[in-house]
């Protein structure tokens, strides 16, 4: 895409973050996607904090969820007003901060938790078994969260400008259906990138074996999915944005205290055929943290930038976020 284009893309957007109809105060439209890391919006549902805290905030609430699956899918939903939080992997919220020019931020993470590159290729042990004809499933092929990781590890492995090395390889595929598929060994997927417990249910199989996780390509924990909105949202639904942040908040606390009752609240949520004690197996990993505070988001910031992916390069996380995360130790 040239640069009059990239141009004409970002003045689209700002144009429909600027245009979307606003939601009437104690109306809240969520999108939430797959996998233990919506757990917090499980409890929060299950156990009525929207509900809770709107009657604090003096106001009825009337919420709607949507399962979407892929940070482009979510991006044009809030864009277009069709819902008032959006739930997506860093990824796909950097580029739409960069494209409305900062009119989206962040309100809070889902938590740290790693992921897994998988495959059922026996011969393949590292990035570069990886061959033209084997496909890695990922939400969103090179845009979502495990697809810019992905490329983090290739330039690990594959060397400056090496990033791009398998993004030919990339698929969108949701997460149940990458499984599924992996699982199957019939199809030309080989490899899947994917969240809890997805890869856990795949990793019992023998014939599935890791490669890497996410938390070797960015050095550390990293909170892939963030729950984020508009500021014009915000600012016009005060009393909702903030029974919405109280809920979240709660709710995250929540289950990263109570690990054994969040997976029996996932399972009946999901309406899952896995096991409670599988879950709770699952989210016990020490490895999994439940925090609303971004951590090593700017490392992906930074990649982006230095990638051309997003064109402004924010000098700290405080940037793309909101206010009421500034005084925690974020990353």
């Amino acid at each position: 895409m040239n640069a009059f284009a990239r141009s004409l893309l970002a003045s689209a957007f700002v144009v429909a973050a600027s245009l979307s109809p606003a939601a009437a105060e104690g109306v809240l439209r969520i999108s939430e996607q797959f996998g233990t890391l919506y757990i917090p919006f499980h409890v929060l549902k299950e156990k009525k904090l929207l509900e809770k805290y709107a009657k604090e905030e003096g106001i009825e609430i009337n919420v709607e969820w949507r399962k979407l699956s892929g940070g482009n899918a979510v991006n044009d939903a809030l864009l277009s007003g069709s819902i008032d939080i959006a739930s997506a992997g860093i990824g796909p919220f950097l580029t739409v901060w960069d494209r409305t020019k900062g009119s989206v931020k962040i309100i809070g993470a889902f938590g740290a938790q790693p992921s897994y590159l998988l495959t059922n290729n026996p011969n393949i042990k590292s990035l570069k078994d990886f061959g033209p004809n084997d496909r890695i499933a990922t939400p969103a092929a090179i845009v979502s969260v495990q697809g810019r990781t992905l490329q983090i590890a290739s330039e690990k492995e594959f060397g400056e400008g090496g990033h791009t090395k398998l993004d030919g390889n990339q698929v969108s595929l949701p997460h149940p259906d990458a499984t599924a598929a992996l699982l199957a060994g019939s199809t030309e997927i080989t490899g899947h990138l994917s969240n809890q417990p997805y890869q856990e249910q795949a990793l019992k199989n023998p014939k599935v074996h890791k490669i890497l996780s996410s938390y070797d390509a960015l050095g550390g924990p990293i909170t892939p999915t963030l729950a984020y909105s508009t500021i014009k949202f915000r600012d016009e639904n005060p009393k909702t944005y903030r029974a919405f942040f109280r809920a979240f908040q709660e709710a995250t606390e929540w289950a990263g205290a109570n690990r054994k009752e969040a997976a029996e609240i996932y399972v009946r949520a999901e309406k899952s055929k896995l096991e409670p004690a599988f879950v709770q197996e699952v989210i016990e990993n020490p490895e999994v943290r439940y925090t609303l505070v971004p951590l090593n988001t700017g490392k992906f910031a930074d990649f982006m930038f230095k990638t051309g992916a997003i064109k402004t390069k924010p000098g700290s996380w405080k940037d793309y976020t909101f206010e009421e995360l500034h005084e925690q130790a974020g990353s």
